[in-house]
């Protein structure tokens, strides 16, 4: 694609955002023509980057649509996306410019397949959601771990998390306005079940997981990530003829496993009262985020135990500040491989292992997030 820019950024002003713009400052290749884009040109300036800024305003249609026609890769940080996030989808989707974003909403991702998928398809465009913590870590986890199993066998994986890392302000966002939204969750889903054409001929499971002792405590995950891994499956043949995937939350002791079940079980419940929904949204705002102090000390790991065909390997994804830091990177390194990186040519919206696969872990290997075999 002619474009003016190689890559946009929608959304630096705010808190991660402007980390993933300070990111890309240092990251792209000479030559790389790329852009800020947000609907306030002040808070623009003051990140002190010399680049092009550009207005643009989720409440004005045109703008996006102009932002779209001049990009060929455009990232965005702007949520929660469920209210801010079609009209930049819809304008990508039309101009056949690839998309990413920072998602875990299940609802938002299913109404932009519903609603977008065919004309992206139709220009070519790339719409890659869950492009940060969720849900690059697990899905490129996935595919790392299968890569290393036999193939055209029954396969099966499991994903156990841990990290000391704090949810960003727009993750809880997010999460709490996703979590008062249940019912429309569950149309969405049903609506696009009924749209995507599956398998008939291979078996794709993906669930959160359930309650284990593995040595520690495995909780179930319910976030979208296990959702992003069954459609790559369900792309990729490479995942064999019968998948399951399962993936937990891991911690030491009982004690704490109980008291994030209870407050997971507390938090959902919360958010389907308007006041309490308010107060908890009110009590962090969506451009707050630690010192950078304070995510230097967090960090995550994510280990895969793969089974199939007589075999058995145990991998692990790692890296530092999941919430802020590496999620910054993982934008930004997957609007780069979208831009310079010999992809394969497929369209529509697409998960990071269908849209990128392995030149995206190879690229966020060598920018420091781990991709490692601990057992075979």
């Amino acid at each position: 694609m002619e474009r003016m820019y190689d890559i946009v950024l929608f959304g630096a002003s705010g808190f991660t955002g402007a980390l993933t713009a300070e990111y890309l400052a240092e990251a792209v290749p000479p030559g790389c023509r790329w852009a800020l884009a947000g609907r306030n040109r002040a808070k623009l300036e003051a990140l002190g980057h010399d680049v092009p800024l550009l207005h643009a305003d989720v409440d004005d249609p045109a703008s996006l649509t102009a932002l779209a026609e001049q990009a060929r890769v455009v990232a965005t940080t702007v949520g929660p996306y469920i209210r801010y996030g079609e009209p930049l989808v819809k304008a990508c989707a039309r101009a056949g410019t690839h998309y990413v974003d920072l998602t875990g909403e299940p609802e938002f991702v299913d109404r932009m397949f519903v609603r977008h998928d065919g004309m992206a398809r139709s220009t070519g465009a790339k719409i890659v959601h869950a492009c940060g913590f969720d849900s690059i870590p697990y899905d490129l986890g996935v595919l790392y771990t299968v890569d290393q199993l036999p193939s055209g066998v029954p396969l099966k994986v499991s994903g156990f998390v841990r990290s000391n890392g704090r949810a960003s302000g727009g993750t809880v966002h997010s999460a709490v306005t996703a979590m008062s939204r249940a019912r429309q969750m569950a149309e969405a889903g049903t609506r696009r079940r009924s749209a995507e054409i599956r398998p008939k001929d291979r078996r794709i499971s993906s669930l959160p997981g359930g309650l284990r002792y593995v040595g520690g405590w495995a909780l179930p995950m319910p976030t979208i990530d296990h959702q992003i891994v069954a459609r790559s499956a369900r792309a990729l043949d490479r995942y064999g003829p019968d998948f399951t995937y399962r993936q937990h939350f891991a911690v030491r002791r009982l004690p704490t496993a109980l008291a994030l079940a209870a407050g997971a079980g507390a938090l959902a419940v919360l958010a389907q009262i308007p006041p309490a929904r308010d107060w908890l949204i009110g009590r962090i705002d969506a451009g707050e985020g630690p010192t950078a102090e304070q995510r230097a000390r967090s960090w995550f790991k994510v280990t895969f135990l793969g089974e199939g065909g007589g075999a058995r390997v145990v991998t692990e994804v790692s890296g530092g500040d999941p919430g802020y830091g590496e999620t910054a990177k993982m934008l930004a390194e997957s609007a780069l491989c979208l831009a310079f990186d010999d992809v394969p040519e497929v369209a529509g919206q697409l998960t990071t292992a269908v849209a990128m696969g392995r030149p995206l872990i190879d690229r966020l290997h060598r920018a420091g997030i781990s991709f490692t075999t601990l057992q075979t």
